[in-house]
Order: structure tokens, then sequence, then C-alpha cells
């Protein structure tokens, strides 16, 4: 089954935990938390008082996405303010090892993004304690941009050489080209302004699910 993460980036912030309940009423099993700050990508937003705020509303899967320099200093804050998947950027430098590790010793997922530019080839050494690979097909820091062709080819690269691992993408992705991602090997789906945009995110989240599993 393929499995959405609706990016609440994208969410009606003075609304957000209505639009958490919308997608978990829809079946959404999780929901993507943008975190950024400031440094490694141009945006601020949300930080770990964010994810606790998250956690009591809500049962679906907290798959926490930073967007941060030093991820280290902060991955404790955010594994005990409740997030259930970690993903800290392969750019980075950064002990991917100790992060890892304290990610796995709290029972939780330890996930790696990688850009649009970083080449596959860079996650090798820490490759077998990954539970997920995250691939941009945008540049992070910015919601609403178009979706990067190329990253096709970087899912099937990924896939065939990582079977065993989920691959989530984000960035661009609509239902006019999802069918495409999964096509290409992703099994975990981050959608922002197409879940978010509309009038009825509940329905637009079912509509996003049936069409991923169509």
């Amino acid at each position: 089954m393929i499995k959405l993460s609706p990016s609440i980036l994208a969410s009606d912030y003075m609304n957000m935990g209505s639009d958490i309940k919308a997608i978990e009423r829809a079946g959404s099993p999780y929901v993507h938390i943008d975190v950024m700050d400031g440094h490694f990508v141009p945006n601020i937003n949300f930080g770990p008082g964010v994810v606790s705020a998250i956690r009591p509303i809500t049962d679906m899967v907290l798959d926490v996405h930073l967007m941060i320099t030093n991820p280290e200093k902060y991955v404790n804050a955010f594994l005990n303010a409740g997030s259930d998947i970690i993903t800290v950027h392969a750019e980075c430098d950064t002990d991917f090892n100790f992060i890892a590790d304290e990610i796995k010793s709290k029972g939780k997922k330890f996930a790696v993004s990688l850009n649009p530019a970083t080449d596959i080839s860079v996650i090798e050494p820490y490759a077998d304690k990954l539970d997920m690979i995250l691939v941009m097909s945008v540049n992070p820091g910015f919601g609403a941009q178009s979706f990067i062709e190329s990253s096709i080819d970087k899912i099937k690269a990924l896939r065939d050489k990582y079977s065993h691992i989920d691959i989530e993408v984000d960035g661009g992705i609509k239902l006019s080209n999802v069918q495409k991602v999964i096509d290409a090997g992703a099994n975990i789906i981050v959608a922002g302004s197409a879940i978010f945009g509309g009038d009825d995110v509940e329905a637009n989240t079912r509509e996003f699910i049936k069409r991923c599993n169509s």
C-alpha cells in the first residue's frame, strides 16, 4: 500500500488542529512536519513545541523532516516531543551514525533526505541504519514549487539499490503526477498544497489516497 504524508507546511496555521483531524478522518497514516531553521534553508517555521502540540491530538505517524543545520543538537528534543520518524539532510555536516543510534534507541525510525543535486552515493556509509530515504523533488525551503523531473531517475536508482527501504518523495506532488513517482518506486508520498490548497481538506485527502492506490 502506498502511504500518504500530507505536509502541514501548506495547512491553515490558524486552523492547523482542524486540518490535522481532517486528514486523519480521511485515512492518512502519516502527517509530514517540515522544520526549517532559517540557516540550512531560508525560511523559519516549526520547532519541537509544534510537534509536542500535535502529538496528543492524533494517532498518525509524525513524519518529522529536519531541514536544519546541526541536527544532532536537536534530535532528542524532537524525539521527546513525540516524533515517530526523523529525517535529516545528507548535506549536513553531522555524525549520521550518532543520530541514527539516538533515534533507534527510542524505538523510532531514522531517515535521510537527498536534495535534487545530491548523488545517492553519499548515503552508502550509513545505509544499513536507514529506515527511509526522502527524495526532494524540489529545492527545500518553500512550498508550492514545481516538480523536478530528474527526480524520477533518482527514485528508480534508489529503489533498485535499496529495495527493502521506504522511499518517500517530497515536492510538487499532485494528482496529475503522483502515479509516475509511484511507478518509479516511491511508496510514501508527501503532498502539501494539493491537500490543503482547496476548500475541503478531508475530500482532497481521500481522493489523493484513492489515486495513490488505484
